[in-house]
């Protein structure tokens, strides 16, 4: 029994200073996470020396201008076509949003070509586009939502003097993470709705499609720059976009 007991005891103390190694190791750092305003509808508030619109919401991915977005049955795609239709309104039909058409009727898809970034999927467009690029048909004139931030227009930016291509600055208050975007496209009038690189920017990273994921909670604030780009300057990659911010003061 003695034995039994020494044993016991060995294992107790081996046990209480593993546990206690294991407590004195440091944690991970968790990044900080800024407050809601809990906001039940837009305000206007003042953010880096400009009047901007806020508003708060939860964020469906969009995918909409990404090469790879939309495709024939057997395309490994980001998103299905059945998201390529604008969200169910009473009282309106849903348009096809997604992906461009060689018809009004929207039976037959604009089909990449040789030397697109996608040869064979769908040519997929956003609203906000290079007015510089007269080929209609080349992906690269879009808002590419797979490397790009952006966000949905919706009634009450569109109410705000909110328009395309104006600058944005959006944080999510569960991760504390923030970017610069631009409004990118339409579609979808609650404005609940941001890029696939937006979405993980804010620290989303499960997420890698527009198939089945979306931020659910009414976490994310917007800031809306009315006028902010009355150029209509498009920006190919997210380091320009980010440098253009920058150039206008925006901190994120």
């Amino acid at each position: 029994m003695s034995k039994i007991f020494i044993s016991m005891a060995v294992l107790l103390s081996i046990s209480t200073v593993a546990t206690a190694s294991r407590a004195q190791k440091p944690r991970p750092s968790v990044p900080p996470v800024r407050p809601c305003p809990g906001l039940k509808a837009p305000r206007t508030i003042r953010v880096d020396g400009r009047t901007a619109l806020e508003v708060q919401v939860k964020m469906e991915v969009d995918v909409d201008g990404a090469p790879n977005a939309y495709g024939p049955p057997g395309k490994k795609t980001l998103d299905v076509l059945t998201h390529a239709y604008s969200p169910k309104v009473p009282g309106k039909p849903r348009e096809l949003v997604g992906y461009m058409t060689e018809d009004d009727d929207g039976r037959t898809p604009t089909i990449q070509r040789k030397g697109d970034p996608y040869p064979g999927y769908y040519v997929s467009q956003t609203d906000f586009a290079d007015i510089h690029n007269r080929r209609m048909e080349d992906p690269r004139r879009y808002v590419n939502a797979a490397t790009t931030n952006y966000v949905v227009l919706g009634r009450a930016a569109i109410n705000g003097g909110v328009q395309m291509g104006d600058f944005v600055t959006v944080y999510s208050c569960r991760t504390g993470k923030s970017a610069n975007a631009i409004v990118g496209d339409s579609g979808n009038e609650s404005g609940a709705e941001g890029s696939l690189a937006l979405v993980r920017n804010l620290g989303y990273t499960h997420i890698n499609n527009g198939i089945d994921e979306s931020v659910d909670e009414p976490e994310i604030v917007i800031h809306y720059f009315p006028h902010s780009n009355p150029k209509h300057l498009f920006f190919r990659n997210q380091a320009e976009l980010d440098q253009a911010a920058k150039k206008l003061g925006l901190k994120k």
